[in-house]
Order: structure tokens, then C-alpha cells, then sequence
């Protein structure tokens, strides 16, 4: 238990962002159920409190609530406004308890952007917790196929094809197996790539299962789909 505190304490100096991630939800998926329940009740008191003033047990309101800290309860440097911590405690009991890739994670970016002093208004920005996912058009060994050739991503990601071998390859959506609603030409290439390196990026917001392939190769099997959640 004291090691998932402990990636959360952690200065975003010496962890990084992404490995700050990656470690909190590695610590957490350690621990026994019954651990996993009673992590981060850091502030539930506080947390009903704040939302129900007049709730039974809860101190007086007062006119200048003083800065808290988060050291206080998990070893951070600096001052943390109330609303951050007990946002911050919301997120980590979401880490905890939802089933949900998606929104997992974004509930340990937004606790990752808290305990590193960000504000509210950044962690609560729509592309905070965003990711660019890779996809390679022909393998390395020259197989005319998309690496890998399903992806799953959540709403906001983006997608970078990356033309790799096997040349020119482009990405065709599949009008009949795509969301309803979706442009198929305003998320397909025009054109081909036909240098090695050149790449085609393109933003999701709509969830649902993609179909896609190369157009060039479609007969060759050069077949993939996107799943965004």
C-alpha cells in the first residue's frame, strides 16, 4: 500500500509523467482487493464534509479556509488547495475502483497532474490526458499488414500511421463499419505515403469499433481495426 502512496509522493522531476503513471496502476493492480478498497480514504471525511456543510460530525465552516497540504498525508512538497485534494482523492478512488481502461486512466493522469502541482483547470482540460498511438503500414520483414493490426484507444487519442515497408500504403475507412454519423472521407487519406518515415495522424472522438485498410493492398489482406472507448 505504502508503495502506490509512494509513486504519487514522488517529485514529476525524478519520475516523469508517463512512468509516473505506469507505476501507480502497477502498485495498485499488486495489492489485495480488500487493500485496493481502502487505499485513498485520505480525505473521505473532508470530502462530505465539503460537499454537505451540515452534514452530521463536520466542523464549522469557516470564512478563510487555511491551504492544506498534501504532505500532510502522502509526502509532497507544497501547498494544495482544498477543491485539488479532494479532486485528487476522487481520482485515486476511481483508479481503484472502475473497470474501465479509459477511464482509469484518465483519472491517474489527472492525479499524476495534481500530486505535481498542476492546477484544476489544467488536469480538467480535454487533451490532458490524450495519447498518439503507433501503427506501422507493412512489417518490418516487408508483410503487407498493419503492426499491430487492432488498436484500442479513447476518445480524444489520436492515431499516427507510420509508413514503415512494403510502399505506398495509405488508410482507407470502411464506410459500412465505422460509428454512425462519422465522415468516412474526413478521417481517410487522399493521398499515399510512399516514403519510408512519412506518417498520417488522425484525431478519434467519436467511440465505436473502425474498420480501415490500404487500398493498394486490400487484396493482399492489409486489413486492420480501431476500437475507441
Amino acid at each position: 500500500m505504502l508503495a502506490a502512496l509512494a509513486v504519487i509522493a514522488a517529485p514529476v522531476e525524478e519520475v516523469g509523467h508517463v512512468e509516473l503513471l505506469e507505476k501507480l496502476e502497477t502498485n495498485i493492480e499488486k495489492l489485495h482487493p480488500a487493500e485496493r478498497r481502502e487505499l485513498f480514504p485520505l480525505y473521505s471525511i473532508g470530502a462530505k464534509c465539503a460537499r454537505n456543510p451540515k452534514r452530521r460530525g463536520c466542523p464549522p465552516a469557516e470564512a478563510n479556509q487555511p491551504m492544506m497540504k498534501l504532505s500532510d498525508a502522502i509526502g509532497t512538497k507544497g501547498p494544495v488547495k482544498a477543491l485539488e485534494m479532494l479532486a485528487l482523492n476522487d481520482d485515486l478512488n476511481t483508479v481503484v475502483s472502475s473497470d474501465n481502461m479509459c477511464t482509469r486512466r484518465h483519472a491517474m493522469a489527472r492525479a499524476a497532474g495534481l500530486a505535481a502541482g498542476l492546477a484544476l483547470a489544467s488536469v480538467n482540460a480535454p487533451a490532458f490526458a490524450a495519447e498518439t498511438k503507433m501503427v506501422k503500414m507493412g512489417a518490418d520483414s516487408g508483410q503487407l499488414v498493419f503492426v499491430p493490426d487492432e488498436i484500442k484507444i479513447c476518445k480524444g487519442d489520436s492515431v499516427t500511421w507510420v509508413n514503415n515497408k512494403g510502399g505506398p500504403h495509405n488508410v482507407v475507412f470502411d464506410e459500412d463499419a465505422i460509428p454512425a454519423g462519422v465522415s468516412q472521407e474526413s478521417i481517410s487519406m487522399d493521398d499515399q505515403l510512399g516514403e519510408e518515415g512519412e506518417t498520417f495522424t488522425k484525431k478519434f472522438d467519436t467511440a465505436g469499433k473502425y474498420a480501415y485498410y490500404c487500398e493498394p493492398h486490400r487484396g493482399a489482406g492489409m486489413n486492420a481495426n480501431l476500437i475507441v472507448d
